[in-house]
């Protein structure tokens, strides 16, 4: 094994180029490569004689990568990049279809096996980090509720769906917290509580000139399975205001778990893990690079296949000795 874990990153958007900056910060990796789909001409790194490929010419570097970092999209690219990168090499990925995890994980369990790699799946912070904390305090109080509340962010997909209303020539959404819900929650209360429930999603449009507006807001608050059940509001602002103040991914959330102990059930107990992020891509590719350093950990001892942020101890994750963290961090 090399001296420094040498990293490769497929896809170079918001994610591949924090995952760049991420690298950069841990003295114990390189990044060696960035493998693109696009003209590798049009895309500038910021690191100094990293190699910019096309995706097809990874096989040719098998020798040279000791972890691949997957930053692709969920929907469309990591199901077929998953498993092809998996064959060939260590991956980390973040991919974040819940309801698609399990046939995910197979499908990269059984590539990684094939050619005896490590490939950890859906690692950032949801899910990921919150999935752990989900795990950690159910176990720790089997009697209590879990909340997870998203936000105040941007919402990617819905920030997307608000740009394909006709009319709207820019639009973000930011989906909050209800402060109501959220302060129930930290009173010990266990309360039923929908999506609709917990969260309100704002939405700030920059409509196309001579649009109608009522039209564009209510068929924005009607689009199902986006903002039909929740509270929303459109608000509409200038394009000078939106590239001012909306052009950043802010985004962050918290988990809680409210539960009970004692022999009469009469001691409340709250546990709460929360995140408040400026730039959601560069902290999920953080997430990201620190279990590519698992991934290479595992790999050495020959613990192949597929991963979930479940199966690996925390101590793999960092750059310190065991000794260090027992006399440091303990």
């Amino acid at each position: 094994m090399s001296e420094k874990i040498r990293i490769g990153i497929v896809g170079y958007g918001n994610l591949g180029r924090g995952a760049e900056l991420a690298v950069l910060q841990n003295p114990d990796m390189e990044l060696i490569a960035v493998f693109t789909r696009r003209d590798p001409k049009l895309i500038r790194v910021s690191t100094e004689k990293v190699k910019v490929l096309p995706a097809k010419q990874a096989e040719k570097m098998i020798n040279e990568i000791d972890v691949m970092i997957l930053c692709g999209g969920s929907a469309r690219d990591l199901p077929e990049q998953g498993p092809y990168f998996a064959q060939m090499f260590n991956t980390v990925d973040s991919f974040d279809t819940h309801a698609r995890i399990p046939e995910y994980f197979a499908a990269m369990d059984k590539a990684a096996m094939a050619g005896k790699k490590t490939g950890i799946i859906s690692i950032g912070w949801d899910p990921g980090l919150f999935s752990l904390q989900r795990m950690l305090a159910e176990a720790i109080l089997p009697q209590g509720k879990e909340y997870t509340f998203w936000g105040r962010g941007v919402s990617q997909g819905h920030s997307d769906a608000i740009r394909k209303v006709p009319g709207v020539k820019y639009g973000v959404q930011y989906t909050i917290p209800k402060e109501d819900a959220v302060t129930r929650v930290r009173r010990g209360e266990t309360p039923h509580l929908s999506a609709g429930d917990k969260h309100l999603r704002q939405c700030y449009v920059v409509a196309e000139e001579d649009a109608d507006k009522e039209k564009i807001a209510a068929e924005i608050k009607s689009m199902p399975n986006y903002f039909a059940d929740y509270e929303t509001q459109v608000i509409f602002i200038t394009e000078e205001q939106f590239k001012q103040e909306h052009t950043k991914m802010p985004h962050g959330g918290f988990v809680l778990r409210s539960g009970i102990t004692g022999s009469n059930r009469e001691h409340k107990q709250l546990m709460e893990f929360s995140l408040k992020l400026e730039s959601n891509p560069e902290f999920t590719a953080s997430v990201l690079v620190a279990y590519a350093r698992a991934a290479y950990r595992l790999s050495g001892e020959g613990r192949y296949g597929a991963k979930t942020i479940f199966d690996i101890p925390l101590a793999y994750i960092s750059p310190r000795s065991p000794a260090e963290l027992r006399r440091e961090l303990l």
